[in-house]
């Protein structure tokens, strides 16, 4: 854009509108420049008046068309290009009013100076009187509303994009936008939060359940009943009860296995029955989901229980279960020869070839379950869990090496002479120490020999006292330890958990003989010695 006129952009410029350049300069004005072929709209609310004309091609000026260049006429100016003259000092263009086409009188050729100025001033007359701008009013910034937690964020609609370029009517709309607000948006009523409500309330929901949960928690822990299962239960399941366990003991082991549905009811219903606190360590075989009071009344029931004491033999144990179960004398015995493989014992057991019962030694002795229609299969499978259960908290392996063993065979196959010659457990580590003594190769009182007459009992079946030592001495059995040195093949019973432990843990001493009178074993470290006590031994046998 020049100084006297403008380019040719679609927006016109007003002298009128501040946006725009200086206000104050009105002198010279711009001519409206003309769209051909096309009628302009005459701006909202104001309609063009009849009576006005544009400047343009006018025929009392001059015939020869409208044309750009029409023939000048006598006082020397054009007609063809409305509002524009030549010769003059200057030219003149007309301007915009922004409203609708003023009605002007053209300029004629070369007039004096008076002319034109008259002319000038008839233009401006006719140009109508800018609005008067009312002083805006200052008002204080609004304050942005604080929007809490419960409050949702207002909506902010998206700017409507105006496509009038009437810079006026901009103004209107901006001075509308005026007074609603910070960003031109009216206010809006706050709103509560639907998300944080919910929120509170799921929080209130949990303080109030979580409350009354522990109230009831503390009711039934305190004052209700313990939960419990009704009826017999079904299935079966197996459950190790230690020694000196007590009914809360108990009760928590059976809960662990599914027996019962809480520790308390079956305390409850142990302390109810008067055979309650009568119950064994041992191996029971219950059902599972079984009532507290169904529980108890099958764990003190001796008809469902077989109590097996420390240091019998396999043999005896046969026999027993038969009975137990009513069984022909032997059943057990051929169960056991035949699916001894299949119980579950562990890989160093029946290391030698001339153990006369490989189950011996893992049939251990505890109370199990033996009740009305028990396979003997099932009660020989528990007593070997239970011996490999106990077996496995000790270390067997580094124990037999240490006390010069060679495997944890022979270990428990010392456990079960110290219980078979033992009176007591008092006993049991002493003869634990007369045991590997005798062992040892610098051994000259037996020359290795361990010389137990419970080796020879073991292999003939029996229990005497009175045994002839030319008879002991020539019985050729890999059993017989008056023939053969060092231990036997294989253990001689079935040794608890005292007599195990006493024979990882012999008392320390020199003792090599040992004679039991009146239930109370005497240890000697000599023949002589030992020669004495035997002698009083047989007197004392004489007078009973």
């Amino acid at each position: 854009m020049t100084e006297y006129g403008r380019g040719s952009g679609s927006q016109p410029w007003h002298p009128e509108d501040p946006l725009y350049g200086d206000q104050g300069y009105t002198g010279q004005q711009y001519a409206q420049q003309r769209q051909p072929q096309q009628q302009s709209q005459p701006p909202y609310g104001q309609q063009p008046y009849p009576e006005q004309q544009q400047y343009g091609w006018d025929p009392s000026q001059g015939a020869g068309g409208p044309g750009p260049y029409a023939p000048a006429g006598q006082d020397g100016s054009y007609a063809g290009q409305p509002g524009t003259y030549a010769g003059g000092p200057s030219e003149y263009y007309e301007y915009d009013t922004g409203g609708y086409p003023q009605q002007q009188a053209p300029y004629v050729g070369e007039q004096h100076q008076g002319q034109h100025e008259q002319v000038r001033a008839q233009a401006q007359a006719q140009q109508p009187a800018p609005a008067r701008q009312e002083p805006q009013e200052w008002r204080p910034e609004p304050v942005e509303d604080k929007i809490s937690l419960f409050d949702d964020p207002e909506d902010t609609p998206p700017a409507p994009v105006d496509d009038d370029p009437d810079p006026r009517e901009e103004r209107g709309r901006g001075r509308e936008r005026r007074g609603k607000g910070k960003g031109g948006r009216e206010k809006k009523p706050k709103r509560r939060s639907g998300t944080a409500c919910l929120l509170v309330a799921v929080v209130l929901v949990g303080v109030v359940g979580g409350g009354g949960y522990l109230a009831y928690d503390y009711w039934q822990t305190h004052y209700g009943a313990a939960p419990d299962y009704t009826g017999e239960g079904s299935g079966e399941v197996q459950v190790e009860i230690p020694k000196n366990s007590s009914l809360t003991t108990m009760g928590q082991a059976l809960y662990k296995a599914g027996v019962v549905k809480s520790v308390g009811a079956f305390t409850e219903a142990a302390g109810k029955n008067p055979k309650g606190k009568s119950i064994q360590a041992g191996t029971y075989t219950l059902r599972k989901e079984m009532s507290g009071a169904a529980a108890v009344e099958m764990m003190t029931n001796a008809a469902n229980f077989l109590t097996i004491a420390e240091g019998r033999r396999a043999v005896q144990i046969y026999g027993a279960i038969d009975e137990k179960l009513g069984l022909p004398a032997g059943t057990t015995k051929d169960v056991a020869k035949n699916q001894a493989k299949s119980l579950g014992l562990p890989e160093w057991a029946n290391s030698d070839p001339k153990i006369k019962d490989p189950l011996e030694g893992f049939l251990y002795p505890s109370q199990y379950s033996a009740g009305k229609g028990t396979k003997p299969e099932a009660i020989l499978r528990q007593m070997v869990t239970r011996a490999k259960e106990n077996y496995a908290k000790q270390d067997l392996e580094g124990k037999a090496r240490e006390l010069g063993l060679k495997s944890p065979l022979q270990l428990i196959t010392v456990a079960s002479l110290v219980n078979a010659e033992g009176m007591t457990h008092d006993d049991f580590r002493k003869m634990s120490r007369v045991v590997y003594n005798r062992l040892k190769p610098t051994n000259t009182e037996t020359n290795g020999k361990l010389e137990f007459d419970s080796t020879y009992n073991y292999l003939k079946n029996q229990s005497k006292l009175d045994l002839s030592p030319k008879q002991l001495r020539a019985f050729d059995d890999p059993y017989n330890t008056y023939f053969y040195k060092g231990l036997p093949p294989g253990p001689i019973g079935n040794p608890g958990a005292e007599a195990l432990r006493a024979a990882m843990d012999p008392e320390p001493g020199d003792w090599y003989y040992f004679v039991s009178i009146n239930e109370k074993t005497t240890f000697t470290k000599n023949l002589q010695e030992h020669q004495k006590l035997v002698d009083e031994f047989n007197k004392s046998r004489k007078t009973q």
